[in-house]
């Protein structure tokens, strides 16, 4: 370390200091010499026959798998030249991949080069790139957020798109490119990689799972890097605010926490803090609640603890819970037909509703009907971090409590502040298991490549033992398919994992909820402890 290098480090706080010197632990048998086994053909879950179609070049590739070297011939030190690319929202432990990649290669061949694209894919199609060295990772290792080369949600869709991807990875004669991101970035990688094989083009292209929401999870991959870390910042923040409404005795915290399209936030934050009630989007949709009946719950359970004089407590919801609600998604899925056609104006959108759409748009309050209608981000979805599902639930409650207060069947009081969880987290420090497993991610990212693989996802598993023991390899992305309906067409793309109704996980939330709704039981585990040995 030079001196102008010491000096900077010496500025930097305590925990920033001993968090950049922290060493990852990861399998043993990426450092050596090891072989690849690969598995049986596979298939498609979903749509098999589709999604062969929109793949043919690379649809039922094996699975692969990394093992220790039992003698056999292998092939170590070539050099090879990769590009990295940060797609979609960050996640605690990304910048541990590029390093674990970075060191991946180094240590097999020191001439091994590692591109990477700035501003996400759009980086990627106009060559904004830069080259990593050991200095430019430095001040990166375990720590938060995308910033070192930063990240953005464009999607390679047009031919245009892909024929200006192509023109970079030749001109930087790229062995390979790592996308790093949640669903929509791993299908954009399986688009890449099935249109660089058409054109001939010798780039292998790979992806990370990478998604706080924690909806990025199958047979095939166990979680996303940094789930672990959001959850347990959100996890203190909750906590607190329980004991807040302990002690102030006046007021209910209305939680909103990231999950776009599954509540495995809510139910780990949930399972962590013991909040007195926590509405699940995939629960709700199974039993079918309209928004007045998820109303009526919550005012049910406000009147159970006014009724023992408890007018306070803490209500935890994911921020995609309206696209759950029956008659709300099926009003959403109007109005994305709708934009998708051009129509973006209040008057011109509701005289096309159907008559029950237009019945369930009108009943919302105004300010939650302007935000409805608000531009969709590039993928089409709607952008629910702006849609403030807390406030209308604390809106639809306060009427339907008021109405109980008139026919004197509820004689308490309701003071309600809502909250919203979720920049919050994205970029904190990791967990030590965050950046273990980021870093072993792009260990494996870049063992896959150096023997030739594209259209994959890297897996590590075997997550719940110690990383010495944990298991890599990589999964055709094709696994992972279905066809779905977006902007008023359909496409294959990379499945989001809801919770499990029948799952360990939520039959323990589901025995223990119903201590929570009139006790103060909060748990707090409190800041996250970075020097623990997992």
């Amino acid at each position: 370390m030079s001196g102008k290098e010491s000096d900077a480090m010496m500025e930097l706080g305590t925990l920033h200091r001993e968090r950049l010197e922290y060493l990852p632990r990861m399998p043993p048998l990426l450092r050596g010499a090891f072989n690849i086994r690969k598995g049986d053909i596979t298939s498609a879950q979903h749509d098999a026959q589709e999604i062969r179609k929109v793949f043919p070049k690379l649809f039922g590739q094996p699975s692969i798998h990394i093992v220790q070297n039992r003698g056999d011939p292998v092939t170590v030190g070539e050099e090879l030249k990769v590009g990295v690319v940060f797609a979609g929202g960050p996640a605690p432990g990304g910048h541990n991949v590029v390093c674990g990649l970075f060191d991946h290669l180094k240590e097999r061949n020191v001439d091994s080069k590692v591109f990477g694209f700035l501003n996400g894919t759009s980086g990627l199609m106009s060559g904004t790139y830069i080259e990593l060295f050991e200095s430019s990772l430095a001040r990166f290792r375990n720590q938060g957020g995308f910033h070192m080369l930063g990240s953005d949600r464009t999607k390679l869709e047009t031919e245009a798109d892909f024929e200006r991807a192509r023109k970079v990875a030749k001109e930087l004669d790229l062995d390979g490119l790592v996308f790093i991101g949640g669903f929509d970035t791993n299908t954009n990688a399986m688009y890449a990689a099935e249109n660089f094989k058409m054109h001939d083009v010798k780039t292998n292209v790979v992806s990370v799972p990478s998604t706080i929401d924690g909806d990025l999870r199958n047979q095939q991959l166990q979680t996303s890097i940094g789930f672990d870390t959001v959850t347990k910042v959100y996890a203190e923040l909750i906590a607190n605010l329980g004991y807040d409404a302990y002690s102030a005795k006046k007021s209910y915290h209305f939680c909103r926490l990231m999950g776009r399209h599954a509540s495995h936030v809510a139910l780990e934050v949930a399972l962590q803090t013991r909040p007195n009630m926590c509405l699940l989007g995939e629960e709700v949709r199974r039993r079918r609640l309209t928004l007045a009946e998820i109303t009526s719950e919550i005012a049910d359970l406000i009147c159970e603890r006014a009724a023992v004089d408890k007018n306070y407590g803490v209500l935890v919801v994911p921020e995609g819970l309206i696209e759950f609600i029956p008659d709300v998604n099926d009003l959403l899925k109007e109005l994305n037909e709708l934009l998708a056609k051009g129509h973006n104006d209040r008057s011109t959108i509701v005289p096309e509703l159907s008559e029950s759409a237009r019945a369930t748009f009108s009943s919302l309050p105004n300010s939650i009907g302007t935000q409805l209608l608000f531009e969709r981000d590039p993928h089409g979805n709607v952008q629910l971090s702006r849609i403030e599902v807390e406030r209308l639930l604390i809106e639809t409650v306060k009427k339907e409590l008021g109405e109980r207060k008139a026919r004197g069947v509820y004689k308490g009081s309701f003071s309600a502040i809502p909250h919203y969880f979720g920049y919050e987290g994205r970029c904190a420090l990791p967990t030590n298991f965050d950046c273990n497993y980021g870093y072993a991610l792009g260990h494996t990212a870049g063992a896959l490549l150096e023997s030739s693989n594209s259209g994959y996802a890297v897996s590590v598993s075997d997550l719940t033992s110690a990383p010495e023991k944990w298991e890599c390899g990589g999964y055709p992305l094709t696994m992972m398919m279905s066809i779905e309906r977006r902007k008023g067409a359909s496409g294959a793309v990379v499945n989001r994992s809801l919770v499990n109704l029948d799952g360990i996980a939520f039959k323990v939330f589901k025995e223990q909820r119903k201590n929570w709704r009139l006790t103060e039981d909060y748990r707090t585990s409190g800041p996250i402890q970075h020097f623990e040995q997992m």
